[in-house]
């Protein structure tokens, strides 16, 4: 941890965050993506999603491909519009358990870029 860095509880993390989360916990892929700026950029497994429609169509393949529950394991403050959440996901994916790091970048209260990583 460097010194600008932060921990904080799930509560603590910022409302934008919060509210992607549990949209695509409860994979609801228009909440989620209207956390998003419209030229927001999604790193996941190695490939990047740019634009609102392209960052939906893999929502939508991410929420139907696989039945997974998440559990929130903390967060940290990284700078003033950037923190990290990390999550443990179980389900029947491959491995059948990960955690997760999201790490958001936010632009004037919505989210501009998240990478997705282990």
């Amino acid at each position: 941890m460097t010194d600008n860095t932060t921990l904080f509880a799930a509560t603590d993390l910022p409302d934008v965050v919060k509210r992607y989360l549990t949209a695509h916990n409860e994979h609801d892929v228009k909440a989620a993506s209207a956390s998003l700026t419209p030229d927001a950029t999604v790193v996941d497994g190695g490939h990047t999603y740019e634009g609102i429609p392209a960052i939906e169509r893999w929502l939508d393949r991410a929420v139907s491909e696989y039945t997974y529950t998440t559990a929130f394991l903390g967060a940290e403050q990284d700078g003033p519009d950037r923190c990290t959440v990390t999550q443990r996901l179980e389900g029947n994916f491959p491995g059948g358990t990960v955690d997760l790091r999201y790490r958001f970048t936010l632009d004037q209260g919505l989210i501009s870029h998240l990478i997705i990583a282990p």
